[in-house]
């Protein structure tokens, strides 16, 4: 992958948590020039475990084999919904970059909480490992994990990618087109 080039695209996929049953997710291709090049659409089960499949079928229903990177807001999204990077990375051959914007102390006591019992989803959920600080712009910090590409690079992509506070802008337009999907039952 060529990072300074202005052609390279990266899927950005972002979620809109409804409340209900099952949550809308969209993705965007933008190249980084800030075009916008694509649009693939799913949903996932609202405390299921299927946001992987889900958004593996995202990246295959573009048949696109000029995407460099898939850029995910957030590792956990649909109340505890869990994907698998990793997974994505070997299925699709694209680094994954997941990203996101509070520090906290991690969600593990939370899912013991909700989901007492169930090893499966703990074990996903300690499989992402430890996000890391990147700065952006104006003294912004976003957190990031990172499949199929350096620390360093996926942190110069991220801020590439964003013009103003904490959101890179294909995470940004793919949140505000998985808001404006209709509600999901």
């Amino acid at each position: 992958m060529h990072i300074p080039k202005k052609g390279l695209r990266a899927l950005g996929i972002a979620e809109s948590y409804s409340g209900r049953t099952v949550s809308n997710l969209a993705g965007v291709v933008m190249r980084k020039d800030l075009r916008i090049d694509g649009f693939s659409f799913g949903r996932v089960t609202v405390g299921g475990m299927d946001a992987t499949e889900t958004v593996l079928g995202m990246v295959l229903s573009l048949d696109r084999a000029d995407l460099n990177v898939i850029l995910l807001s957030g590792c956990v999204i649909a109340w505890f919904n869990i994907l698998d990077p990793a997974r994505i990375t070997e299925k699709t051959g694209i680094p994954v970059i997941c990203v996101t914007y509070e520090e906290s102390p991690g969600l593990i006591e939370d899912i013991r909480h909700h989901f007492p019992g169930d090893e499966r989803r703990v074990a996903a959920y300690l499989q992402l490992g430890e996000r890391l600080p990147v700065e952006l712009t104006r003294g912004n910090t976003s957190f990031i994990r990172s499949w199929g590409i350096s620390t360093d690079d996926a942190a110069r992509l991220c801020r590439d990618f964003t013009l103003d506070g904490k959101i890179p802008e294909p995470l940004r337009v793919a949140r505000l087109y998985a808001r404006n999907l209709p509600l999901c039952s």
